[in-house]
């Protein structure tokens, strides 16, 4: 029997299940009834289970295919409406010592310049991320017992909250860094984080062990249970995601979608984001190797099945994916998107350096400027976001989970994401992009649906901001 409350990988991640589960939607796939009932259940916003959610993604039916995605946009809008949050990745470190296959930070590779940032050459880095807007950020490194230790992440982050360059402050970091022990979880919270973000890279256990064959990321079960250590330790928020092209992708979406089931049945609410990153070519990494890589038909109707299925979580995607890619799931899911990314070490201080980039990831497909993306959103029709106000006020976790499944988070982050594009139309835009900023500043504002109290406080806010007066609590 499938129990989702155990916290043993092995049975939260059941492989009979899973495998059942793909069975049982290719069983069905053209069974309009079935289908039918599915999408009514939808339909009514609370969610599918993994088996349901799978049978829609194996859909064949080209009519019922377009009435998932119509109602995969119609559920973003309802939870997350036409806001979109901005982030950028601050890699700290590429020295690790596992031996991941799709990775060019692997143990093996020894003509890539290992690099460790220097607390001096974090604070370039901050400050140069600030100058472009940036207010949130993920930070990453690789595992390295020795060169990348909890402590060196924890003064890390003490060092990137501790400036403050002209308006800007980076207001949160998220962290995505390897698994570890729930002593350490609870000295990230006590850090500060945001969200902690682990990415399972693959659910199938035994292509798991053949893609980490080396290091301690090799240990399936101390991995996928991590986010369970992280809850543990008083992390409210966490982050998920898979690789895919390493596994096949309906194998990788049931399980994506039993994990978030194990953690809402577990601690009572699911993963506060799901990525859904694609392998790209790096140093050492040629992604025509791994046979399983999806095509972006096929990309799309991952997110618009993800988006169906947990409602209330929010969906990032990366620029490893083109900007055409991008614009095409955001309103099919997509709710953060990073901008102006560098995932090499030292990138952002140093951009001309070309030998930073020997130390990049991945290879970057969208490389405009965050002010390029901020203009591009907002000229087709969203609002770019820098709010992080749910962490100072407490709605996290829980808490948080509650409002967006009430759907009442316009109450909250429209208002928000509105002061801070002002903040940053204000501080850091050209002259193009602030003037289409002021005009859709003035659209949102007049079509905003929520109290007067709030909209007089937004007002006032938007006032303040443009007096030069800043407040960062947004």
């Amino acid at each position: 029997m499938y129990n989702v409350k155990s916290p043993h990988a092995v049975e939260f991640i059941d492989n009979d299940e899973v495998l059942s589960t793909l069975q049982y939607a290719e069983d069905n796939k053209n069974n309009v009834e079935l289908i039918d009932k599915i999408l009514d259940k939808a339909k009514l916003g609370n969610g599918l289970t993994h088996r349901e959610a799978s049978v829609l993604l194996a859909c064949e039916i080209e009519e019922k295919n377009e009435e998932i995605y119509s109602l995969a946009k119609k559920i973003k809008q309802e939870y997350y409406g036409n806001r979109i949050v901005l982030f950028a990745p601050l890699y700290l470190s590429n020295y690790c010592v596992n031996g991941c296959v799709y990775c060019p930070y692997h143990a093996k590779n020894k003509h890539i310049p290992r690099k460790k940032m220097t607390q001096e050459e974090i604070k370039q880095e901050v400050i140069a991320l600030q100058d472009m807007g940036h207010k949130r950020l993920a930070l990453e490194t690789g595992e390295d017992p020795v060169n990348n230790p909890i402590e060196y992440v924890l003064e890390s982050i003490k060092t990137i909250y501790s400036i403050n360059h002209k308006n800007g402050a980076i207001r949160r970091v998220n962290v995505n860094i390897a698994a570890t022990t729930v002593e350490n979880y609870r000295k990230l919270k006590d850090a500060g984080i945001g969200t902690y973000i682990l990415f399972q890279e693959t659910y199938d256990k035994e292509r798991y062990e053949r893609l980490h064959p080396t290091g301690p990321k090799h240990n399936y079960d101390y991995h996928t249970e991590a986010m369970d250590r992280a809850m543990q330790g008083g992390i409210d928020d966490v982050g998920m995601g898979v690789l895919f092209g390493l596994s096949t992708y309906k194998y990788e979406f049931s399980a994506l979608l039993m994990h978030a089931e194990h953690l809402e049945a577990v601690f009572g609410v699911g993963p506060h984001t799901i990525s859904v990153p694609r392998i790209r070519k790096a140093d050492d990494i040629d992604p025509s190797a791994f046979e399983n890589g999806i095509d972006d038909d096929t990309f799309a109707k991952i997110v618009a099945c993800i988006r169906i299925a947990v409602p209330y979580t929010g969906m990032i995607i990366s620029t490893r994916e083109s900007a055409k890619t991008r614009k095409r799931v955001l309103d099919l899911g997509i709710s953060q998107i990073s901008g102006g990314s560098k995932t090499s070490v030292g990138g952002y201080a140093h951009p001309e350096d070309e030998s930073e980039e020997e130390t990049a990831q991945f290879d970057v497909e969208d490389r405009r400027t965050l002010d390029d993306v901020i203009k591009w959103l907002m000229e087709i029709g969203y609002v770019p976001s820098f709010c992080t106000a749910c962490y100072r006020a407490g709605r996290v976790g829980e808490k948080f989970m509650e409002i967006c499944k009430e759907k009442q988070i316009h109450n909250f982050c429209h208002p928000n994401a509105l002061i801070t594009l002002k903040e940053y139309l204000e501080d850091y835009a050209s002259e193009e992009t602030k003037k289409i900023g002021y005009e859709l500043i003035d659209k949102e504002l007049n079509e905003l649906e929520t109290t007067q109290v709030v909209k007089d406080k937004t007002k006032e806010y938007l006032e303040k901001i443009e007096h030069g007066q800043r407040d960062f609590r947004f």
